[in-house]
């Protein structure tokens, strides 16, 4: 059996497609870059970073975006006719007023590896957009179609407009089609898909909080009318019937199910393997309880689906609760390379399983200025919406420890470099070195930020010699203490042990959507040019422990 989040950590609004004997799934990445990662697999159990779609942080340029804007929901497609891949993803701008500003985009490429083609510009009407290629030929494109107005039900409705290939364009304006197949409201993330003379639609409904589903329905009509599954939702983590339409929240922690693991179980998209199998990948989270936190932010998974003889897509246990384990495809296993626990910095290029946000991380990130080491440059505060030096990983497990050794010599207050565990520009926990002008001489001390209140921790403030020195980060559960030492066998704690559960959607008030980051940063508030060498980066995580 394999066992879900198969994407752990933040992993959010998976779209599957597959090519020949390979599968490739694309998710989110909102404000960081490189942007829209590409996870491949040829067994559906093993899957391996594999690409990012974005790197080129100039298009789309996120910088001075808040948290939780950028890069939304790709929707990754291999036409066949064309040996082609479509990539369709928004930019979402602003969220100001809730009216969700956003310009969605179209790329295609013949290796999912690139180059890609130059972004087509297709509407800016709502988000989630994705596209179908109907068997005639033609495309379409559909996508919330985004409501503001008052005395209409928001967020909206989904909606449909045909694309024409020659002129890059949609052929006038979207058309409303669908009002979603349960009473849970804020429909989203539509998927159209065509099978045996029917055009089925999947959808998320309920809000991608704990009472998010997948819902579907068809018709034998691209424009509909379309009839919802008689037994939507087809895969939830709350199966009691309710009706949200007049809230358009989406977080709703009442619909929280104490009886499932995998919570907010929803937005998916399903694939067919080469032996007829059927699987659906879908987010989830995990929260801790009781504060229904979800640290690691919103993760992938799967379930294996089979279609009814009457042309409906079901979860092939006969249930529609997302489950923990799977059953495996009976596809032959092949294994894939997984990304480091340690990284000494040795190799050609920047692993790519780093991040950073709003920047591409080899902007600020040089491994080739000393041989064996990652060379930070330092640019503005780690509250910066512009040009910040944050080099960062995806936190998998509330089980980890984090380890660096760095050399850094501040000289002024304003230079500081050291470890991170990062939520967005108004949440994150700092352990740094720098210039301490009391102490007169470089030190080492805490600074927090939570909900944009900052906090400098002055009696942790400790003065320390100009060499190599050691931190850490143990997080345990709810609870993450930094470390700090010398020769990296003895460490002293630092600080007060801090609340994990605080990094997450329900607690940050400032961004929303994304997940848990960990990683080494570097600050130069003065000329943005003072530098950190970094020897190592060690991410050690205990992935079968339970969130609890």
């Amino acid at each position: 059996m394999l066992r879900n989040p198969i994407l752990k950590g933040f992993n959010p609004d998976p779209c599957i497609c597959r090519k020949g004997e390979d599968y490739y799934i694309a998710v989110s990445t909102f404000e960081w870059f490189p942007g829209i990662p590409i996870y491949h697999s040829r067994d559906m159990k093993n899957w391996e970073l594999y690409t990012h779609v974005l790197t080129d942080d100039s298009n789309p340029d996120l910088k001075k975006l808040p948290s939780a804007k950028g890069i939304w929901a790709p929707c990754l497609t291999y036409c066949e006719t064309e040996d082609m891949f479509y990539v369709i993803y928004g930019v979402m701008n602003s969220m100001n007023a809730r009216y969700f500003d956003v310009d969605n985009f179209l790329i295609t490429a013949k290796d999912i590896k690139g180059p890609w083609s130059e972004p087509v510009y297709l509407h800016s009407s709502g988000f989630d957009a994705s596209i179908l290629h109907d068997d005639d030929g033609r495309k379409y494109i559909v996508s919330l179609d985004w409501e503001t107005r008052e005395g209409y039900e928001k967020p909206g409705v989904i909606a449909v407009s045909e694309y024409d290939p020659e002129k890059k364009e949609i052929i006038g304006y979207p058309k409303r089609i669908w009002k979603g197949g349960t009473d849970r409201g804020c429909i989203e993330a539509p998927h159209l898909t065509k099978r045996n003379g029917y055009y089925y639609i999947m959808c998320a409904e309920g809000g991608t909080g704990y009472n998010h589903c997948v819902t579907m329905g068809r018709s034998k009509n691209v424009w509909g009318p379309y009839e919802g599954d008689p037994q939507n939702p087809i895969v939830t983590s709350n199966p009691i019937e309710s009706n949200e339409r007049h809230d358009p929240d989406h977080l709703k922690p009442k619909y929280f199910n104490p009886d499932v693991v995998l919570q907010k179980a929803g937005h998916g998209s399903y694939v067919e393997t080469q032996l007829g199998e059927v699987y659906l990948v879908h987010l989830c989270s995990r929260p801790f309880r009781p504060e229904l936190r979800c640290t690691l932010g919103r993760e992938t998974a799967i379930q294996k689906m089979k279609w009814t003889e009457d042309g409906w897509l079901r979860m092939a246990d006969g249930s529609n609760i997302a489950k923990e384990y799977c059953e495996e495809s009976e596809l032959p296993e092949y294994k894939v390379s997984e990304i480091p626990d340690f990284d000494d910095f040795d190799g050609t290029e920047l692993g790519n399983f780093y991040y950073a946000p709003r920047l591409m991380p080899q902007s600020f990130a040089d491994i080739h200025a000393r041989k064996g080491y990652v060379r930070l440059s330092g640019q503005e505060s780690r509250t910066s919406l512009n040009k910040v030096s944050i080099l960062a990983r995806k936190l998998t497990s509330v089980y980890a420890t984090i380890t660096t050794k760095m050399e850094f010599v501040p000289e002024v207050h304003q230079h500081s470099a050291g470890l991170i565990i990062y939520y967005d520009n108004m949440n994150y926990i700092n352990l740094r070195k720098y210039y301490s002008e009391t102490l007169g001489q470089s030190a080492i001390s805490i600074i927090a930020l939570e909900n944009g209140e900052k906090t400098e921790f002055v009696n942790t403030r400790k003065a320390v010699d100009d060499v190599p020195i050691y931190f850490r980060l143990e997080i345990q559960g709810k609870h993450s203490q930094f470390y700090w030492g010398y020769d990296g066998e003895h460490y002293e704690k630092i600080g007060i042990p801090f609340d994990t559960t605080k990094f997450s959607d329900e607690y940050c008030k400032y961004g929303e959507f994304t997940g848990t980051m960990v990683g080494i940063t570097c600050a130069d508030r003065v000329k943005h040019k003072h530098y950190a060498d970094f020897d190592f980066l060690e991410y050690v995580a205990k992935e079968d422990s339970p969130v609890e």
